[in-house]
């Protein structure tokens, strides 16, 4: 598929239906812009009033979200500074995570977040969970919604509710503030409950002890005969061998200088190589044979540590796994990969039902994206929604004294220092080596 044709084609009908529209005025009750980009509105918004004889319970709820939104927005003040600082220290190469398109959560952009069904679907579900929440909570706190709708520039780009300007002006406080931070906690909470599904999915599976060759290491013996990654021996010198434990045992009576033969199954060919046994280098340390016998220079693709890994998720470490997922290079990091991508190693687990990898990556991103959307959005910077929550806790503080002129400073200072180090985390590994 010829995605440069698509993505062409998909610019030319969007700018000849912006000029369409500008240039009749019609849809002009539903369609408006801002700047390049499309609002497609609707004002028929009955559905956030169902929610209404809820509201004790919304309430309990937003309450909840805003204390959650002030935990995360100190969270993230703190991680921003310690990236900004780590980045001056380190000074990495402006390559990977770096990239500034890496920045943007954008499917088939960023180079870490693919162009998949399973990555937009939890990008609109995102999207239309933070919008409902605003939408909910402006009706549970007596705020009229004017228009919801979606915004679009060649494709869909977000979602927005507007609120009455009159009635958000009348409410301060603690009830605004869990209005403006509905969206959040919606996006959080979503993604807790996928995270945990995701976890739940993955312990179905059954991982096999196939001898899966993952990688070889360059300049190594296995690398050396041209033996292919991604493949699964099945012979060691003609002795058929079933797992791990059982190429181990064959390696373990030989030493250094000593040449095997190596039967590998790769996309269905069987193909031998005669293998040239070397010493163990002395940089790799988790051995668990004798470190006499011979070196064969591959690492296999271990199924059940994937599951363990997993498993561990719920633990702070295992998190900060779960979210490097898609930009962790390390040898663990890339086997897991299998959780977020289609790749070949969804054959060394036994599916428990059809269909199993495809959930597993749709919980996978409905979890990542949305957890990643909450905790950004809650950064005390406006035009952020965590931003517009410190605007009203500062207003909270400083009226009652008196004060209140100092506010709108206050906010402007803090937003600008934030705005300025996420700015810094982009350039600066370009600025530091010029």
């Amino acid at each position: 598929m010829d995605w440069t044709l698509i993505v062409a084609f998909l610019i030319v009908t969007y700018i000849l239906a912006v000029a369409y529209v500008r240039k009749t005025g019609r849809f002009g009750d539903h369609i408006g812009f801002y700047g390049p980009i499309m609002m497609i509105r609707t004002t028929k918004v009955r559905i956030f009033d169902v929610f209404v004889p809820y509201s004790r319970v919304l309430r309990a709820y937003g309450t909840f979200g805003v204390v959650m939104v002030v935990i995360a927005a100190v969270l993230m003040t703190l991680l921003l500074v310690l990236s900004f600082r780590l980045t001056l220290l380190v000074q990495p190469e402006p390559t990977g995570i770096y990239k500034p398109q890496n920045i943007l959560l954008l499917p088939g952009i960023n180079e870490y977040v693919p162009s998949t069904f399973a990555v937009w679907f939890a990008f609109f579900l995102t999207l239309a969970i933070h919008e409902f929440g605003h939408g909910v909570l402006c009706r549970i706190e007596h705020i009229r919604v004017k228009s919801a709708g979606l915004l679009y520039a060649v494709i869909p780009i977000g979602a927005f509710v507007e609120p009455d300007e009159e009635d958000a002006e009348k409410v301060r406080g603690l009830p605004k503030a869990r209005m403006l931070g509905a969206g959040i906690t919606n996006n959080i909470v979503v993604g807790v409950v996928c995270f945990a599904l995701f976890i739940g999915a993955v312990g179905m599976a059954t991982p096999l002890a196939l001898p899966a060759i993952y990688g070889v290491y360059e300049g190594g013996p296995a690398n050396a005969a041209g033996v292919p990654t991604q493949s699964v021996i099945t012979e060691v010198n003609g002795i058929d061998v079933a797992t791990r434990q059982d190429v181990s045992a064959l390696l373990n009576a030989t030493e250094p200088g000593d040449q095997i033969s190596l039967t590998v199954e790769k996309d269905g060919a069987i193909s031998s190589y005669p293998v040239t046994l070397a010493e163990w280098p002395e940089e790799i340390t988790n051995v668990s044979g004798p470190r006499d016998s011979g070196y064969m220079g591959i690492y296999y693709y271990d199924a059940g540590a994937v599951q363990e890994t997993v498993g561990q998720m719920f633990s702070p470490i295992g998190f900060l796994r779960f979210v490097t997922i898609p930009f962790d290079m390390s040898i663990g990091g890339q086997q897991l990969k299998v959780l977020a991508f289609a790749t070949p190693a969804t054959a060394y687990f036994e599916e428990p039902f059809p269909l199993f990898w495809g959930i597993v990556h749709l919980l996978f991103w409905s979890a990542w994206i949305n957890i990643n959307v909450g905790i950004f959005n809650a950064i005390p910077m406006v035009p952020l929604d965590g931003g517009y929550i410190l605007k009203e806790g500062v207003d909270r503080v400083l009226e009652p004294r008196g004060l209140g002129r100092y506010g709108q400073t206050i906010v402007f200072v803090v937003s600008w220092l934030l705005l300025s180090m996420m700015i810094g985390l982009i350039a600066l590994p370009y600025l530091l080596h010029l």
